[in-house]
């Protein structure tokens, strides 16, 4: 399991420090692509074997669906952590998540989110807003 939160300065080659303390967890080689609220999802190759399980099930028929797979495949690549314990992110990922200079890099359970941190800064304000109604509706989930 993912969590904690983590500061990184990402380079103009677009090399960024993964956290020690997730650099096990993912292994030498993990799946990045674009996530949700302009950050990028960081997935270990078991949870993304899981996942594309999971998208292989989509109805082709439902056009949502296949713009959902689309965008979610398409920017998907593999990295490895090199010695410096550093991934390269692509060009693609970097402009999706707006990333330039300093990063947050979050554990979310199964899957690590990297993200800019003024866009980082500007959804927690966010959330802290609203937490207690969400946490209210969490209720329906059993939570």
């Amino acid at each position: 399991m993912f969590m904690g939160e983590f500061q990184h300065s990402i380079d103009a080659k677009g090399r960024l420090i993964v956290p020690a303390k997730f650099r096990e967890k993912l292994g030498e080689t993990f799946v990045v692509t674009r996530g949700l609220d302009g950050c990028l999802f960081g997935y270990p190759l078991d949870e993304w074997n899981k996942l594309e399980e999971k998208l292989n099930e989509m109805p082709l028929a439902k056009k949502d669906a296949r713009l959902f797979v689309r965008f979610f495949y398409s920017a998907a690549t593999e990295c490895e952590i090199d010695k410096q314990g550093r991934i390269n992110i692509p060009q693609t990922l970097r402009t999706h998540a707006q990333l330039e200079k300093s990063c947050v890099i979050i554990g979310v359970s199964n899957r690590i989110e990297i993200w800019d941190e003024a866009r980082w800064q500007a959804f927690t304000t966010e959330a802290e807003e609203s937490f207690d109604e969400i946490a209210e509706s969490m209720i329906d989930f059993g939570l």
